[in-house]
């Protein structure tokens, strides 16, 4: 999906090159792993000079949207079976209402008991511009459309929350400060 003239998949990997370099230079393991109905790269933290980030943008480099449902059980077994210790895990999806509560939380809980979890959503400005604007017939109907997506993203939000899940919900120009944010409020917290 676009978010204006954007892939989605372009925020989420900015957002994924601070988070990791904030994660590296305080010390932590950074490893990717991106899955859609199967697995598609992984990035792990050790490499032969010393730099994960090379890592990241080498492993990234190669990644390309795809029109596909994220396989949720695939993806919790990927982190699972490659995830020994106790670690933050950012699942970067949108908060579609289906994709979440059809895919996802059902296979949850079984990353939410070892690891702390987010889910990082891209938000479309668009769409919260459309909120309240009722000019003509087409707007009215804009407006419901939109009031009705941003209605199904709080109740995925607070389903997340209430599973202890972090959640950021926020536009491309920010997303990637938002979720840095997050991480940094979990390590402030003492939660990772």
């Amino acid at each position: 999906a676009r978010i204006g003239a954007a892939p989605r998949l372009d925020a989420a990997l900015d957002a994924t090159l601070l988070l990791g370099t904030l994660a590296s230079r305080a010390g932590d393991r950074v490893d990717l792993i991106a899955v859609d109905d199967r697995p598609r790269l992984l990035s792990r933290n050790a490499r032969s000079d010393g730099d994960p980030l090379s890592g990241l943008l080498e492993a990234m480099a190669g990644l390309h949207p795809r029109l596909v449902e994220t396989d949720g059980r695939r993806l919790v077994a990927e982190v699972l079976r490659r995830v020994k210790q106790r670690a933050l895990i950012v699942l970067f999806t949108t908060l579609d209402e289906a994709a979440i509560t059809e895919g996802l939380l059902p296979v949850l809980p079984s990353l939410t008991r070892k690891h702390v979890v987010m889910v990082a959503s891209v938000a479309d400005p668009q769409v919260l511009a459309m909120v309240g604007v009722h000019d003509d017939s087409r707007t009215v109907y804009d407006a419901a459309a939109a009031e009705r997506t941003t209605a199904a993203h709080r109740r995925v939000t607070a389903l997340l929350r209430r599973l202890d899940v972090e959640v950021v919900d926020a536009g491309p120009a920010e997303f990637a400060s938002k979720v840095s944010d997050a991480y940094l409020a979990l390590k402030a917290a003492g939660r990772l």
